[in-house]
């Protein structure tokens, strides 16, 4: 007999819940699969769009099953709903996701009614992607080559002023604008840019760090763009290294590292191959270029890491970040991944780039689904 699962969880944030049920909803709601299928348990205020959206063969009304429950206690919690549904089923044991209320596990458990959970995803499946899954990804990328676009449109578009700041319109061009650019280029398509990266100089040596200030010609500038298609709830992820007048030959040399070393990624990538390998090839173009990893050799008191100090990539869907990863650890590859292709190389007092694209693992290789010029020198 296969197990029962449950998830308490808005599908707005959780994406094992909007995984299951396919619908959007901001408040937590009810889901369940026992002996093959599948119900939520819905509000009065989102039963019938429940009923037409949700992917599921059952939708339960929450004040049905609540309505007896209230008489007797004054109120309902959702371990009460579910412990009467789940009576009536004779369900006594679920399994539930890693993130799941313990005050709803507690509360359950006084019902008579065990739940549990270990460190596998409760939805393995979500890790291969199907069709239309690989489209919605699509989308999201389409949508965030126009964030790219307009932000690299007022860099390029900016005249390079006094102490060597960028101006545009008559102001400092800063990371906040071109943010504000990108973030609203995207809105305009149906997606949604939360916490997009445009850190130059210094700044892009961190690379998470979302940046702030003015900008600078001849310092590279990260954009990192990470939009959630608002109607699917898929991202799409990508990061281009621009730079406003002339790149230093040392920050060109990084660049072409960069380059190409995503470029042997990405012939790497193929169904069966483990991501750590990939990994490691990006690691050797580095190494043979004499690109060092790990704390300054020149100043041994500080602890603050250069080189390449991060994973080569990371599965993309529901979530910005997801399975599989390709870094030091084992990850065997198959067909139906859609991976990003991020490899990076940071040195403070140089600066930082990244490039970043997304392809679809396939038995023959892999098909790359992001499409954005590369281009240091804008």
């Amino acid at each position: 007999m296969s197990e029962t699962l449950l998830i308490v969880a808005d599908s707005e944030r959780d994406a094992d819940m909007l995984y299951a049920t396919g619908m959007f909803a901001p408040d937590a709601f009810i889901y369940f699969r026992h002996r093959g299928k599948s119900s939520v348990v819905m509000s009065d205020l989102e039963i019938d769009r429940a009923r037409h959206e949700a992917r599921v063969d059952e939708v339960i009304s929450m004040s049905d099953v609540d309505r007896p429950i209230e008489k007797r206690l004054g109120h309902a919690r959702f371990a009460d709903t579910i412990a009467a549904i789940f009576r009536q089923r004779r369900i006594t044991t679920a399994r539930v996701p890693a993130h799941f209320s313990l005050i709803h596990a507690e509360q359950l458990r006084k019902h008579g009614i065990r739940v549990w959970t270990d460190h596998k995803p409760i939805f393995p499946q979500r890790e291969i992607k199907r069709r239309d899954e690989v489209k919605a990804i699509e989308r999201a990328l389409r949508t965030t080559e126009a964030g790219l676009a307009a932000g690299i449109g007022m860099i390029r578009a900016a005249r390079i002023g006094k102490g060597g700041r960028l101006m545009l319109g008559g102001s400092v061009l800063t990371s906040e604008r071109v943010r504000a650019e990108i973030d609203t280029a995207m809105i305009r398509l149906g997606g949604i840019g939360a916490h997009t990266i445009v850190a130059g100089g210094g700044q892009a040596c961190d690379p998470h760090e979302r940046g702030s200030g003015p900008l600078y010609a001849n310092q590279a500038i990260i954009l990192d763009v990470f939009p959630r298609d608002e109607r699917t709830g898929y991202y799409g992820d990508m990061t281009r290294t621009v730079l406003r007048g002339k790149a230093s030959e040392a920050l060109r040399r990084q660049f072409e590292a960069v380059r190409d070393a995503q470029q042997v990624a990405i012939r790497t990538v193929r169904a069966g191959i483990d991501g750590h390998t990939v990994h490691r090839a990006v690691q050797k173009v580095f190494d043979e270029r004499g690109f060092h990893t790990g704390a300054s050799p020149a100043n041994r008191k500080t602890t603050r890491q250069q080189g390449f100090f991060h994973g080569t990539g990371h599965g993309l869907g529901l979530q910005v970040h997801e399975a599989p990863r390709m870094g030091s650890l084992p990850c065997r590859l198959r067909s139906g991944h859609v991976v990003t292709v991020e490899p990076g190389l940071y040195y403070p007092g140089v600066g930082g780039i990244r490039i970043e694209d997304v392809v679809l693992v396939t038995t023959k290789g892999c098909r790359r689904l992001s499409n954005f010029p590369v281009a240091l020198e804008i």
